[in-house]
């Protein structure tokens, strides 16, 4: 089990994610929140679903995410006559040997974009199911296992949009997170027409972490540590989903999970070994808003998912930084040490049970 001495890999393996995070940036001009989130799904072995409407950059986002870290990728377009088969892979009989072959789909890469994934027809969508949540894809009674790291990058317009189809709840729970790219500001749509004017903003571009990078880098971000307190306003949050008057469907335990996942990997893109809450309030509309499904009566508000989480964030009560320290709440809790030296009241070395060992 990896100890709290081992700072400097931590800090190396942070600076892989800041080059990747630079790269990404450079293409996606003006959306580093957007990017972060997209970093963070990675890092904590999720999948990522971008909504929006077209042309703002959801398939540049995927593709530019996966040339960054020099990853295998396959790009899927989905359409209303596209089989399961050609996502998953086909048996096909061979003459010449007598037996059947096995061809692979497009889901054998390490970073799959799904293109305009709500365009193809439920049972086509479903067809990721396993391979999203096992990483692996049975056919023909043979399970093959996905390469690592694996992650799907999908893409999907507004419902409201002609010619789609609404993404399966169950199909909707796998995704860790899902974020919208909206429009970029004037000034970062300038400088788009500046830099990317002549030529594709991904001719130029270059890797700057391999595969075997993101893979210590998962690694390290399971080491990350995540106190009683913090996990339990995780699964406080998670709960009230399921109790709140404007929710006819809340968030289920894989969503407890995913946040979990997820404040781990943000943690440790800001260079810390331990969750506080503020990781927390920032990804729980991202992990949990795209799960939720508002009453009928909310809708007739115009009560969104988001506006429910807010609300719920606002309700829940924050963890103090330490339950007997009378520490102030989440918003003015730091990222490094206490004070006179001490480590932070959510470090593990702070009273915490096994001092000095990194472990959920």
């Amino acid at each position: 089990m990896t100890t709290y001495d081992d700072r400097a890999s931590l800090a190396d393996l942070t600076s892989t994610a800041e080059r990747v995070r630079r790269s990404v940036e450079s293409v996606i001009e003006g959306k580093p929140e957007v990017v972060r989130i997209a970093l963070t799904v990675l890092l904590a072995e999720g999948h990522l679903l971008i909504e929006d409407v077209p042309g703002v950059g959801k398939t540049m986002l995927a593709k530019t995410l996966a040339k960054s870290i020099d990853c295998s990728v396959q790009r899927i377009q989905f359409t209303p006559d596209l089989l399961p088969s050609d996502i998953t892979g086909v048996s096909i009989y061979d003459q010449q040997r007598r037996e059947f072959e096995f061809k692979p789909g497009a889901i054998f890469a390490q970073i799959v974009i799904g293109d305009e994934i709500n365009r193809a027809s439920p049972k086509t969508q479903s067809a990721l199911l396993e391979s999203m949540e096992e990483r692996q894809v049975t056919t023909d009674g043979q399970t093959y296992e996905l390469p690592s790291p694996f992650m799907v990058v999908a893409t999907q317009n507004p419902v409201e949009m002609e010619g789609t189809y609404p993404l399966p709840e169950a199909q909707r729970d796998r995704f860790m997170a899902r974020v919208s790219v909206g429009y970029p500001s004037p000034a970062a749509e300038l400088q788009m027409l500046d830099v990317h004017g002549g030529l594709s903003p991904l001719d130029d571009l270059q890797a700057v972490a391999h595969a075997h990078d993101i893979l210590k880098l998962i690694e390290a971000v399971r080491e990350v540590y995540v106190a009683e307190p913090v996990r339990r306003y995780i699964v406080d949050l998670v709960t009230a989903t399921r109790t709140h008057a404007d929710l006819r469907l809340g968030a289920s335990p894989r969503a407890t999970l995913h946040l979990l996942r997820a404040v781990k990997a943000s943690a440790a893109l800001s260079g810390r070994d331990y969750v506080l809450p503020d990781d927390v309030q920032a990804l729980a509309a991202p992990v949990l808003a795209h799960r939720l499904l508002p009453t009928a009566q909310a809708q007739l508000n115009r009560r969104t998912a988001e506006q429910v989480v807010a609300d719920i964030l606002a309700r829940t009560p924050v963890p103090a930084a330490h339950p007997q320290a009378g520490q102030p709440q989440a918003g003015s809790l730091h990222s490094g040490p206490a004070h006179n030296g001490q480590p932070h009241p959510l470090h593990p070395q702070a009273g915490q049970p096994q001092p000095g060992v990194r472990g959920y």
